[in-house]
């Protein structure tokens, strides 16, 4: 069994989905973007979407292919986005994607239904490591919602319900 993944928009609830995956034991692959951020903020590094997408986006690829062949060691996993939200994540931005990543996210595979989690107003909120807003939200859904059935991946929208009901809505359809 390879990773599952949830995607969509930021502060969608996919993040606290992935926790109480893991709070219930199965094993979860963080988001690659939050990882790098704080990293890169701790450091001041360049690598932040802020001051180099390009260079943004290829860490993020190196952390999404890492977190990929960890799980297929692991059975199943829940990842926090995939490789394809790289080629999401640079089309948004306007450039150009690398054949080394479109490469990557054609040949690195997941399980082939993907959750994708749809802007949720409600429940949207900025912080240090999400400057996105709401607008900048509904276009990342709207790219994902693109990028995944490129791959070959069925996507499946997670309904805007309580946490409890999102584990169970997507445990019902992978376990």
């Amino acid at each position: 069994m390879t990773g599952v993944v949830v995607t969509g928009g930021p502060g969608s609830g996919k993040t606290s989905l992935i926790e109480a995956l893991a709070n219930l034991g199965y094993d979860v692959e963080p988001e690659a973007g939050r990882a790098i951020i704080r990293q890169q903020q701790s450091v001041d590094g360049p690598a932040l979407p802020w001051r180099d997408r390009a260079l943004f986006a290829q860490r993020m690829l190196e952390h999404d292919i890492e977190a990929h062949d960890r799980s297929r060691a692991n059975g199943l996993v829940f990842h926090d986005r995939g490789l394809p939200d790289v080629i999401g994540y640079l089309t948004l931005c306007g450039l150009p994607v690398p054949d080394h990543m479109s490469d990557a996210a054609r040949m690195l595979r997941y399980h082939p239904t993907v959750f994708i989690a749809p802007p949720w107003p409600e429940i949207f909120g900025q912080d240090a490591e999400r400057r996105q807003d709401f607008d900048e939200a509904k276009r990342t859904y709207e790219a994902m919602a693109a990028v995944y059935p490129h791959y070959g991946y069925r996507l499946v929208e997670m309904p805007k319900a309580t946490i409890a009901e999102r584990v169970a809505f997507v445990l019902d359809q992978v376990v």
